[in-house]
């Protein structure tokens, strides 16, 4: 799942863009493995994708394990408590997170020095990739299900 993953946001959707922005796959992985496996798996997945997306950004090792864990983790806190009858609630808490995601990134990156990921575009990238993880998030926590239940056995995905 996760190399299917790293193909799609290296390879595909910066060709895909929407006023020069793409989707970022790898934080929508990490909401949807928080989404459908809870707080600490969806962390550990969190991390995991942050750490492949550090291979590929000139921006400290680490910077977006941290921050897709640290989402992940409140989203599956967060879902925990709501029920999951409507079919619209995962959309929103992907364009949610996703939204609290680039922020808590550019963040954490002024903190650790890098000035120049804070700018007016944010603000724009902020809003497209929210629309985007919105419009993609039942698909993604749809394969997340069944990568974490594949065979009928619950966890497989981090065994």
């Amino acid at each position: 799942m996760l190399l299917l993953a790293v193909v799609l946001h290296t390879a595909v959707l910066p060709q895909l863009r929407i006023f020069g922005v793409a989707a970022d796959v790898l934080l929508l992985l990490a909401i949807a493995a928080g989404v459908a496996a809870g707080p600490e798996r969806g962390a550990a997945v969190g991390f995991g994708c942050g750490l492949l997306a550090d291979c590929f950004l000139q921006t400290p090792f680490g910077l977006s394990g941290l921050t897709f864990a640290l989402v992940a983790y409140g989203v599956g806190t967060f879902q925990t408590g709501v029920l999951h009858s409507a079919w619209w609630i995962p959309a929103l808490t992907a364009a949610v997170a996703s939204a609290i995601g680039i922020v808590t990134y550019v963040g954490l990156g002024v903190v650790v020095g890098q000035e120049q990921l804070l700018s007016m575009r944010v603000v724009e990238v902020v809003g497209v990739v929210a629309v985007l993880h919105a419009l993609l998030a039942p698909l993604a926590v749809r394969a997340m299900r069944w990568a974490i239940a594949a065979d009928g056995v619950p966890g497989l995905l981090l065994r």
